[in-house]
């Protein structure tokens, strides 16, 4: 039988503004650990610290601008667009854009504290 998800749990999020998170599937709403899906929605100047996570991050950009920096430089991805950051590569995500961005971030196995390995 379907499982059916009602609410997400609302996350702290990392970075230097607040931004939205809003976990649908993952270790803190459904307890599943495989995979986690979020709604993101972070405002224009947000930046969180580079990471080097344990998993892979499909992000798929629904409104605005989401910059993701890697260790050749950055990509800015636009509503419409996705992008894949791959486990064990690092990457920083942040919205310098006026609106900042509304995303969908899937993660594989799902995101944990202990495995995205964030820069000090």
């Amino acid at each position: 039988m379907p499982t059916l998800v009602p609410q997400p749990t609302r996350i702290r999020a990392a970075g230097t503004k607040p931004k939205l998170i809003d976990e649908y599937i993952g270790r803190v709403n459904t307890k599943t650990p495989a995979v986690s899906v979020a709604h993101m929605r972070s405002p224009q100047g947000w930046e969180e610290p580079g990471q080097t996570p344990e998993f892979d991050e499909f992000t798929i950009v629904l409104k605005g601008v989401l910059r993701v920096h890697h260790r050749a430089g950055h990509l800015d991805v636009p509503a419409g667009q996705a992008v894949i950051a791959h486990r064990g590569e690092w990457v920083r995500y942040s919205t310098p854009a006026e609106g900042g961005a509304e995303y969908i971030a899937v993660c594989l196995p799902a995101f944990s504290m202990e495995s995205v390995h964030r820069d000090a």
